[in-house]
C-alpha cells in the first residue's frame, strides 16, 4: 500500500509538472503567428494609371521659344479658370520651334469652348505663336507614371476600325515594343470618337525605334489590329512636367 501511495504522488507530480511547459508552448507558438502576420509587407504602389481622364493636346510652332515660355508661364490663371490644368510641355526633335502642350480638363466642353475663344487666339497671336493650332481632345484610358521614363517620346494618331480589338492587339504587341526601343507612356482615344487613337511611347532605343517605325512588321501589326488612313506621328522632348 505505501509503494502504490508513493507512485501515485510520483505521477500526479509529473503531470502537474508538464501541464505550465505545454501551456508555454502554445502560447509562444501563437505569438509567433501574430507577428508574421503584423510585419508582412503592404503591396508595393503600382505606377500604371486605367482612369480614364479628358486632355487637351495642342501643337503649334513659336517664332520665339524663350519669350513665346515667359509669356506661357504668366498666363496660367487664365487657363485654370477654364478647367485646364498644366500637365506636360514637349519641344519637336526634327523642328524645335513647334511646341506640344498636353493639359488636363475638368470638363471637356468648357475646354473646348476656350480653345476656340477669340480670347485664346488673341493671346497666342501675342504669345509668339505663328499659324494655325492643331488641338486634340483625348480620353486617355492607360498612363503609365513611372518616374525614370525617357524624356524622349514619340505621340501617334491614326484611325481604327474597332477599338476593342485594336486595344486588345496593342497590348499583346508591348513586349515587341520594348525590345525594340519603345516603352508604353500613354494611349487613349478622341473624345466624341473611339476611332481616332493617341498613343504616346517613350524612346529608350533611337536606332531600333527608327527601324521599328519602317518596319514590315509593325505595318503588319498594324493591318492585324485595323489601323486604316494615314498614321501621324510627332517626336518630341520633354521640357516640362508638371
Amino acid at each position: 500500500m505505501l509503494l502504490c501511495a508513493t507512485l501515485s504522488l510520483s505521477l500526479i507530480s509529473c503531470k502537474n509538472a508538464s501541464t505550465p511547459t505545454e501551456s508555454k508552448t502554445d502560447t509562444t507558438a501563437t505569438t509567433a503567428d501574430t507577428v508574421v502576420k503584423e510585419s508582412a509587407p503592404a503591396p508595393a504602389p503600382s505606377n500604371i494609371v486605367t482612369t480614364p481622364e479628358n486632355m487637351v493636346l495642342v501643337r503649334y510652332k513659336v517664332s520665339n521659344f524663350a519669350k513665346w515660355r515667359t509669356t506661357y508661364d504668366t498666363r496660367d490663371s487664365m487657363r485654370t479658370a477654364n478647367g485646364i490644368h498644366n500637365f506636360v510641355l514637349g519641344r519637336g526633335v526634327k523642328d524645335s520651334s513647334t511646341i506640344l502642350v498636353v493639359s488636363k480638363a475638368d470638363d471637356i466642353a468648357k475646354a473646348k469652348a476656350f480653345t476656340k475663344s477669340p480670347s485664346l487666339k488673341s493671346a497666342l497671336q501675342k504669345g509668339y505663336v505663328t499659324g494655325t493650332p492643331k488641338f486634340n481632345y483625348t480620353t486617355v484610358v492607360y498612363q503609365d507614371m513611372s518616374p525614370n521614363m525617357s524624356d524622349l517620346r514619340s505621340m501617334t494618331f491614326y484611325t481604327v476600325k474597332d477599338w476593342d480589338a485594336w486595344k486588345t492587339s496593342f497590348e499583346e504587341g508591348r513586349q515587341i515594343r520594348l525590345d525594340n526601343g519603345l516603352t508604353d507612356r500613354a494611349y487613349g482615344h478622341d473624345v466624341d470618337d473611339n476611332h481616332k487613337v493617341v498613343v504616346v511611347v517613350a524612346v529608350t532605343d533611337s536606332a531600333k525605334a527608327a527601324a521599328y517605325w519602317n518596319s514590315d512588321l509593325l505595318k503588319q501589326r498594324r493591318k492585324a489590329a485595323g489601323v486604316v488612313g494615314d498614321v501621324e506621328r510627332f517626336v518630341y522632348r520633354v521640357i516640362q512636367k508638371y
